[in-house]
């Protein structure tokens, strides 16, 4: 058989799901996805809390970059990885890992407490230091807490964060300024062995045009923080806002919100280039705001002491041919926006006078001498990280860069020398190829629901909604699972070719040579080869299908000490969807008859041959197989799955007549997410059979 589809022949998973490597952190998103998609968000959320600190706001603002590597996009859209971790959050209980003992002679001060700084702290203390963030401003959280708009991202957000830091027991100390009220001396000499600095960049950037220094010209984080803190307003004035990325966004959103009559936007970039996140710019337009693209400003047109307008000159690009920022701009080409209010939102800088106060060089706005390499400052024992160290950047990869920060403080602590060089990134898997790809069910992602419009634009309640519970379990079910589904036992491979006749997707391949191959990398983690494999030659590189089975003993084992002279009946279910919600759970489950136990499977695709004989032999009197039924709206993510099902269960039928066991004490029964949620009657008149049939 040749290889006609030009895919790629290759056995082997050298490599981690996209979304994992792309995630700056590296979040086990496969993971917790899976256990949403299970309904067991305590266990989604400790996931998450393994190198999280801040999922809260991480599942909140997080900017994604897991979605941009999700395979999923191949087929139709990636899964809504931010919009499910905040349903984790939002639905789970659970507590950080547990960390060493605190030892009391590695304290550390964390100066800043945003994203960078509180994933710092969180690593040194789960490696036993003690750990001090000290906060200048009033609010602990850094820039997300002060200058992102609370539409955005709530202060209660942000609370549920520090309070777990608190629990772990990161010791935070408010309005306190590094280079006033202590130093590195003061510091060292309260004991504390490494410094580490993550103040980010809290300086706004305007320009030096004409009419810049008018009193009614405004900068973008005074701004933000105004109109977060202090209620400011800017009723009935016609604002001008100047930038193109997602700071501009939110200067100009929330300038609507402090009730702006109008709100124009111009920048730089062209509409294709504007550096803010599509759905900012969307979200800003769909409030209101008056989009500008490609002109830059010249001057703000002031008459009679008040302004009135920005004068534009258009913007032919942005970057030069070596793609460094280099406006140009027609000067013949002019144009006015009117406006009584001018905001420049136009970049952050740092603010590093404090810093050198402190004893730490500096170098203009930058830190003097600093070594990215080692992550430390000339100044002995003081290191740095963030935006302060790697510039303007996501809070999810600030918070990446106070990861490496850690490890180095950790190394300098235990008198190790330290190298980002050490530190190994993960290689992942590559794209899913195009005849994969075409096999997979097309499921249309799940949108957030949000305010409308209307609903938002006067003021500052959370734009987002959220996922319900029913949501968030649909949704993560479109995850592939990739890397987590089957690989060759090639000593117990036969070479027969039942799992390439058997897979939906064109994973297992032959190629020219005649070789047999089972490229994992492709697998979409059905489980249907393993159910069919005659020389149990295949095997899942994950352990969802084992803690499955583990269950099955301690299942009829109940049933049997129970001896309540009903016949025993254990229900096989899937356990993704309608069967992960509280109304099979809450409903069913806690309150089933005390002749019926019931143990999940993550989808029936995965219960074999065996996994049913295992439960007569173990002394079940009856069984039922319950399965999805193919319905318009939420449905099974993989193929195929009811007709194999029957295949195995009419085998079991078969083997069971053989051995002399009424074939009708084992059932296969598909329902619909609203016979799910009302199982107890959906299953009773099986129920009523089993028990006509009484005990073997």
């Amino acid at each position: 058989m040749s290889n006609s589809n030009n895919v790629e022949l290759k056995e082997g998973s050298a490599g981690l799901p996209p979304c994992q490597v792309a995630c700056p952190i590296h979040q086990e998103v496969r993971e917790y996805l899976r256990l949403i998609a299970c309904g067991d968000f305590d266990r989604s959320l400790e996931a998450i809390k393994r190198a999280n600190p801040i999922s809260a706001v991480c599942g909140t603002i997080c900017a994604h970059h897991c979605e941009d590597e999700c395979r999923r996009q191949n087929v139709d859209e990636p899964l809504s990885i931010r919009g499910l971790k905040r349903a984790a959050v939002e639905f789970g209980k659970a507590d950080f890992p547990a960390g060493v003992e605190i030892d009391p002679e590695k304290k550390v001060a964390v100066i800043g407490s945003g994203p960078a700084g509180l994933i710092a702290a969180f690593d040194l203390a789960l490696q036993g230091c003690a750990v001090t963030v000290f906060e200048r401003e009033k609010y602990l959280g850094g820039a997300p807490r002060n200058f992102i708009p609370l539409y955005r991202l709530p202060d209660e957000t942000v609370e549920q964060d520090i309070e777990n830091l608190k629990n772990i027991g990161v010791e935070f100390k408010t309005e306190v300024e590094f280079g006033t009220d202590c130093d590195v001396e003061s510091l060292k000499k309260e004991g504390f062995k490494a410094i580490l600095i993550a103040v980010g960049l809290t300086a706004s950037r305007g320009l030096p045009i004409p009419g810049a220094d008018h009193k009614d010209i405004l900068l973008a984080l005074d701004f933000l923080r105004a109109a977060k803190r202090d209620n400011f307003r800017l009723d009935g004035r016609e604002v001008v806002v100047i930038g193109g990325g997602n700071v501009a966004m939110d200067v100009a959103r929330s300038a609507v919100r402090c009730g702006a009559a109008k709100v124009k936007l111009a920048c730089l970039e062209s509409a294709e280039e504007m550096p803010a996140f599509p759905w900012e710019i969307e979200e800003a337009q769909e409030e209101g705001v008056a989009m500008n693209p490609s002109w830059g400003p010249k001057a703000v047109k002031i008459e009679n002491d008040k302004i009135v307008g920005l004068e534009l000159k258009e913007c032919s690009a942005v970057f030069d041919d070596a793609g460094r920022f280099n406006p140009c701009y027609n000067e013949d080409t002019l144009t006015t926006l009117s406006g009584d209010t001018v905001i420049f939102a136009i970049g952050q800088a740092s603010d590093l006078d404090a810093v050198g106060k402190a004893g730490v060089p500096v170098d203009g706005g930058r830190l003097g001498g600093f070594n990215p390499e080692t992550m430390q400052t000339p100044a002995e024992g003081v290191f740095a990280c963030g935006e302060i160290a790697i510039g303007p950047t996501t809070a999810v990869k600030a918070m990446a860069n106070g990861k490496i920060a850690a490890l180095a403080v950790q190394n300098y602590l235990e008198g190790k020398s330290f190298h980002t060089a050490m530190v190994v990134e993960d290689e992942p898997l590559p794209e899913l190829a195009a005849d994969v790809a075409e096999k997979v069910k097309k499921i249309d992602r799940h949108v957030i629901p949000m305010l409308s419009p209307t609903e938002r634009a006067d003021n500052f309640k959370p734009v987002e909604k959220g996922y319900t519970m029913a949501m968030a379990v649909w949704e993560s079910m479109r995850c592939l699972g990739c890397a987590a589904g089957a690989e060759r036992v090639v000593e117990k491979c036969a070479d027969c070719l039942t799992c390439l006749r058997t897979c939906p997707y064109n994973v297992p391949v032959v190629s020219a040579e005649g070789d047999l191959m089972i490229r994992d990398h492709q697998c979409q983690a059905c489980g249907l080869c393993l159910t069919v494999c005659p020389n149990l030659a295949i095997e899942f590189r994950t352990p969802y299908i084992a803690e499955a089975e583990e269950k099955l003993e301690p299942a009829v084992k109940n049933l049997v000490a129970a001896k309540n002279g009903e016949p025993s009946v254990v229900v096989l279910a899937c356990g993704l969807g309608a069967y992960a919600l509280p109304e099979f759970n809450e409903g069913f489950v806690a309150n089933k008859p005390a002749n019926v136990e019931v143990v999940k499977f993550p989808c029936i695709s995965k219960i074999d041959t065996t996994h049913m004989l295992k439960v007569f032999e173990l002394g079940a009197d009856s069984v039922i197989v319950a399965g999805c039924a193919e319905s318009d709206g939420n449905t099974c993510p993989f193929q195929k799955t009811l007709y194999w099902a029957n295949q195995r269960v009419s085998r079991v039928k078969g083997i069971l007549e053989d051995v002399g066991i009424d074939a009708a004490r084992l059932e296969l029964l598909n329902f619909t997410p609203e016979e799910v949620a009302d199982f107890g009657k959906a299953i009773g008149e099986s129920l009523a059979k089993m028990k006509e049939l009484g005990q073997r």
